[in-house]
């Protein structure tokens, strides 16, 4: 008896001690695991190296068919928030591409906890899913966290070569996404803010090129003083002013504002001069011109972009301004005895129909007159208040300050509109012209 006692606590003994042995080579194995996880984690690997790292150590320290990180994409408006950025299999056991729907990414919404699953196909939780759509049968998945607000998903399908997965496997997971889910988000922010570095940095290239498309300096007029200046809302804009000189000393003089902002408004913008600068160099009418160009652009622009457009031909011998009012802003033609009478004369906005029928009209410009041509963004122009400056300010300034030449009436016209404007942003571009008598 006391022998088969003897042999009874030798192999208690051993047991223990293999048990003993067996945590301890888990125990090795997940610091191990975690070891390189911290290792990733200090250096400066990108976003996807990141990820691959994660979900791979996940797969093979917990020994699953496959693994994947899904993070929360607040841009996306479809029905399942969280988008699938990586995906690991155990290469020893190919398997179709596991995935879950919209239930398992409500689920961790509401949650935000570790859901184990070892028997996926009785689950009540994901009962709604088609029949056969999946050949998961069990499931781990944990929310990754970073300073309290839920980034995303770590998910493992089908533990090997055991009836599911463990609750020893549940920490293990949890503790690995813990430690990546800051890193996780830190590496998202930085390639974000380095993704805004590159469009500011395509910005200013697009506002360099497009500088270079306005008018380098007045053109030089025998009896007249012109000018004119555009102040872009953002780094581009859709406004647009030109003066270009034709035969016998005549000057082609137009202001555009084409729809929309930003890179869109810029490339129709670039699209517009070239347009009119081609026309107008034609030996044909300004109305021709216009109608032509009003063709072109309906021809080769989407649907909803449209230009509205001021262009006249001044001729300096005769003191004659000869123009179109294309749906723009009425520019204002200042008299000798204080009257301002807006220029209407045209048709509708360019770009959005076919021969389209555009009259001109003519005004006489005298020593001591002047036109003042400006885009939407003059008059339109908010305060905090909700207040626009509106035409009357306009005219007010014109009336006021009409002796003075004409780059200085278009910074006075400037200024007072960003004085208006306060600490308010702009959604406009501001573009003014001024083509005085003298």
């Amino acid at each position: 008896m006391e022998h088969v006692a003897l042999q009874n606590n030798k192999e208690d003994i051993v047991a223990g001690l293999k048990k003993e042995n067996d945590r301890l080579k888990e125990s090795i194995q997940e610091l191990s695991t975690l070891n390189e996880l911290s290792a990733v984690i200090t250096s400066t690997m990108s976003l996807d190296n990141i990820l691959n790292k994660v979900v791979s150590s996940s797969v093979k320290a917990i020994n699953a068919e496959q693994g994947t990180i899904h993070l929360l994409d607040k841009s996306d408006e479809g029905a399942d928030p969280f988008k699938t950025l990586i995906r690991k299999a155990d290469e020893t056991t190919p398997q179709d591409r596991f995935r879950l729907d919209v239930e398992l990414s409500g689920w961790m919404l509401a949650k935000r906890q570790p859901l184990l699953v070892n028997d996926f196909d009785s689950d009540k939780r994901f009962l709604n899913r088609e029949a056969g759509d999946l050949k998961i049968k069990t499931l781990l998945s944990v929310p990754l966290v970073c300073k309290g607000k839920l980034v995303g998903v770590l998910n493992l399908f089908n533990k090997k070569n055991t009836s599911g997965f463990s609750q020893n496997d549940q920490r293990l997971l949890t503790i690995i996404a813990s430690q990546s889910a800051q890193v996780i988000e830190h590496a998202r922010l930085y390639e974000q803010e380095k993704h805004l570095l590159q469009i500011e940095k395509e910005l200013e290239m697009a506002h360099e090129i497009q500088s270079r498309l306005l008018p380098k300096e007045s053109p030089a007029v025998p009896g007249f003083d012109i000018a004119g200046a555009s102040y872009a809302a953002k780094n581009v804009g859709g406004d647009y002013y030109d003066f270009i000189e034709l035969e016998g000393g005549r000057w082609f003089i137009v202001l555009g504002d084409v729809s929309g902002k930003g890179i869109p408004a810029a490339l129709l913008m670039s699209h517009l001069q070239a347009t009119i600068r081609n026309q107008a160099m034609s030996d044909q009418t300004l109305v021709e011109c216009i109608s032509k160009s009003n063709n072109f652009l309906y021809l080769n622009t989407e649907g909803n972009k449209f230009v509205t457009l001021f262009g006249g031909i001044l001729n300096p011998a005769r003191q004659e301004f000869n123009y179109i009012n294309a749906g723009h802003n009425f520019p204002y033609h200042l008299k000798k005895d204080g009257t301002l009478e807006p220029l209407k004369v045209g048709g509708l906005i360019m770009g959005i129909m076919p021969d389209v029928p555009y009259e001109d009209g003519t005004v006489k410009i005298v020593r001591d007159e002047l036109v003042v041509i400006y885009s939407d963004g003059v008059t339109e122009a908010d305060n905090e208040f909700d207040d626009m400056f509106g035409e009357e300010r306009l005219q007010e300034l014109i009336a006021k300050h009409h002796k003075k030449s004409a780059s200085e009436l278009v910074a006075v016209i400037y200024d007072a509109v960003k004085q208006h404007e306060g600490s308010t942003d702009r959604d406009d571009d501001i573009t003014i012209v001024v083509i005085k008598a003298v």
